[in-house]
């Protein structure tokens, strides 16, 4: 655990709305300009279409395994076909876009793609049915993916050189496999809970690729985020929806702030609508603060402000207004704690 890494006082999760690559990396980079502002990163634009969503943007990264788009969703086939090719594509075309805006740039920069066991949960077997049915699918695909994971980061480090790379795993469905709630391909059951245990050593595991200290997050939009269980597992940092919180969280989150984990606290809403004034959007942070009886003073390192989950549903203009409110908002958190 590195309590020295600064994520900034701000960051987007990670979708964006349409279609031109540079547009959004245009929009990321400027609404969060380090280190005043906030960590950009590089964006995912899933309108696109299948390839540009986060599962078969992620299924692009892995090594030796290829997966295909059917229309129950992607499945795992023998070789790469058309849908791996566009998404490698489109990850390319995201990547030069995201050096473009980049040029010279030095502080953390954030990359996002799904963890191994939102990935079990999602990618199907030939069978049909979920790769999480099957220990040896699940362990295939980890270890995939962490050879992916390592490519990717290397190469996102060539081309910003400057760069202190963090890696964001997006862990959507991690409650869904922990309490076996994920749908068999009938949907008439489900398949069984993974064990805990192994759930937090294949996290380990994939986490262990990127070496830079103190540089993980993990980021999950579902009520009853595992907060204790990820930073076992080795996250540096839990990005969540703030709104889903309760107090059954509380002593969860004091252990972790105190243990130096960092919370990208999504508090800005991700539906079209008007937006409350930015310290009015921080104040459940403050009063979670002061519940849990924590010292104002670390609450504007230990929380990043984002939006609540990704972006892709809005329109442009309101992904524009959202990324820069949190960095309003953050600046009210750092310049009135209590």
């Amino acid at each position: 655990m590195n309590e020295h890494f600064d994520f900034g006082p701000a960051t987007g999760i990670g979708s964006m709305p349409g279609g031109d690559a540079r547009e959004a990396a245009k929009t990321v980079t400027g609404s969060f300009e380090w280190p005043d502002t906030g960590m950009p990163y590089l964006p995912e634009l899933p309108a696109r279409g299948p390839g540009a969503d986060m599962i078969g943007r992620t299924a692009g990264l892995l090594v030796e395994l290829y997966a295909r788009v059917e229309p129950s969703g992607w499945r795992l086939g023998d070789r790469p076909g058309r849908d791996t090719r566009r998404a490698v594509s489109w990850l390319g075309e995201d990547l030069d876009a995201l050096e473009e805006f980049t040029q010279g740039y030095e502080g953390p920069l954030k990359v996002q793609a799904v963890g191994p066991w939102t990935l079990a949960a999602a990618l199907e077997l030939k069978n049909g049915e979920a790769a999480l049915s099957d220990p040896g699918a699940c362990r295939d695909l980890a270890g995939s993916l962490a050879e992916g994971l390592r490519l990717h980061l290397a190469e996102i480090q060539r081309r910003v050189p400057g760069a202190r790379v963090v890696l964001q795993l997006d862990e959507p469905s991690l409650i869904a496999v922990l309490r076996g709630q994920v749908k068999t391909a009938s949907g008439y059951r489900t398949h069984r809970a993974v064990d805990r245990q192994l759930v937090e050593a294949t996290l380990r595991d994939v986490i262990g690729v990127h070496t830079e200290p103190g540089a993980v997050v993990v980021h999950s939009c579902a009520p009853d985020v595992p907060f204790a269980l990820l930073r076992r597992a080795g996250a540096d940092a839990i990005s969540f929806d703030f709104s889903l919180l309760t107090e059954r969280d509380d002593d969860a989150i004091g252990e972790a702030v105190e243990g130096g984990t960092k919370l990208l606290a999504g508090v800005v809403p991700t539906t079209e609508g008007s937006l409350s004034d930015p310290a009015g959007s921080v104040m459940g942070v403050r009063t979670l603060w002061r519940r849990l009886g924590l010292h104002p003073g670390l609450l504007a390192d230990a929380v990043t402000v984002t939006p609540s989950c990704g972006l892709a549903g809005v329109s442009p203009a309101y992904a524009r207004r959202a990324l820069a409110h949190c960095a309003q908002a953050a600046r009210s958190l750092a310049d009135n704690p209590e």
